[in-house]
């Protein structure tokens, strides 16, 4: 094709700061239609990025035949919907991390992805590390750590420390599914340098059991946690720590530690 027209599905903050000005500045590349989950967000998005079609649903935007692929913008509920969607009406697809609500979600995308091999699914990567990996990566190949014994993953901050403060779709257990914190986004980067683990244990807490929800004004159940503890056990006998919050005031920056028995990164 001479030029890759794409169909945008929820243009959020991401969307905004990272995707649509990547994609505006390739050649031969088209942002040409774009659907949010309300009308007018729709048509202000549209005007702003001088987007030329809208849709009053995903569906639409998927079936037109003058989209050849689709960026997926939305919270993490929609994501193998419109995924399995997409790949049945032969387009490309790129959604954004999270990947899915659950693993059995994930499975069939994955699944879906490999009936379709002449189509491209991507889902956007974890961005930590990037700067260091192939850094890291040589260290390790070259023995600096030596025989590997402890992974540490910490993120502590207080995003979600103020217990009148709104819910938001990250704590909603309906929008975000099981994914929890930074948990995947730093064990994404973990298992570039390590194996994956072959034993878990954790243990989550949600210390503001209830927030207002902003669309009903009452009170719900939060549905995700705002601490999570998690033990692993790697091949090889490595053992790994996680402590993820957002419920402490002054807490330790994210960071990922190598311990192994000649070195540390």
């Amino acid at each position: 094709m001479d030029t890759l027209r794409i169909g945008i599905v929820g243009l959020g903050a991401n969307c905004r700061l990272q995707h649509v000005s990547g994609l505006q500045s390739c050649a031969n590349v088209e942002i040409v239609g774009i659907v949010n989950r309300r009308p007018e967000s729709t048509a202000a998005a549209a005007q702003e990025f001088d987007i030329p079609k809208t849709y009053a649903d995903w569906q639409q935007l998927v079936a037109d035949p003058q989209i050849d692929a689709v960026v997926i913008g939305t919270w993490p509920y929609l994501h193998c919907e419109i995924t399995l969607a997409a790949l049945e009406a032969g387009k490309h697809v790129l959604t954004e991390a999270r990947m899915a609500c659950n693993a059995e979600e994930a499975r069939r995308m994955f699944e879906a992805s490999q009936k379709h091999p002449d189509l491209v699914t991507q889902i956007v990567p974890s961005p930590c590390g990037f700067h260091a990996h192939h850094v890291v990566k040589e260290m390790i190949a070259d023995g600096f750590l030596g025989e590997l014994r402890e992974v540490v993953v910490i993120d502590g901050n207080d995003a979600l420390a103020d217990a009148d403060a709104p819910l938001t779709w990250r704590q909603s257990a309906q929008y975000s599914g099981l994914n929890m914190l930074t948990l995947g986004i730093l064990h994404e980067t973990l298992v570039r340098w390590v194996p994956d683990p072959i034993g878990v244990f954790a243990q989550i807490q949600a210390f503001t059991p209830e927030r207002v929800d902003p669309e009903s004004r009452k009170k719900v159940a939060v549905g995700r946690p705002d601490n999570v503890h998690v033990l692993t056990q790697l091949p090889g006998g490595a053992r790994g720590i996680y402590h993820l919050s957002g419920a402490v005031r002054f807490g330790p920056p994210t960071q990922i530690r190598l311990f192994g028995s000649e070195g540390t990164l």
